[in-house]
């Protein structure tokens, strides 16, 4: 591995940890499930504005923040992109599909999930 992949590498890491202890504390200062809601809405927020200003400048601040703080704080932010991205590109039905999958394959995985250990319980 290049040395500039292992210098992308510990940004994402580095970042990891400080979006990873920032959604800690943002859950400690807002109530549930608000903490989480906030957190989706703010992460959503900051993935917005750096890809319209970093989209066009690939490298190690852009992993650092897209992928380490945001992907630490809240992966949503990058679901929310995704799917304006399908469907800023006209592809209204992927944009649909990709929603529809990810929140229903998700609340089944987390159903299962539950579901096998307490059976194993």
């Amino acid at each position: 591995m290049t040395s500039a992949r292992l210098n992308t590498l510990a940004l994402i890491a580095l970042g990891g940890a400080l979006g990873s202890v920032a959604r800690y504390l943002v859950g400690l200062a807002v109530a549930f499930p608000f903490g989480t809601l906030c957190v989706n809405v703010i992460g959503s927020f900051a993935i917005g504005l750096v890809w319209a200003s970093q989209m066009d400048k690939p490298g190690g601040w852009v992993a650092f923040l897209m992928i380490g703080v945001l992907g630490g704080f809240t992966t949503f932010s990058s679901f929310s992109l995704d799917v304006l991205r399908l469907a800023g590109d006209g592809r209204l039905g992927a944009a649909g599909a990709y929603v529809l999958a990810s929140v229903g394959l998700s609340l089944a995985a987390v159903f299962l999930g539950l579901t096998l250990l307490k059976g194993a319980a």
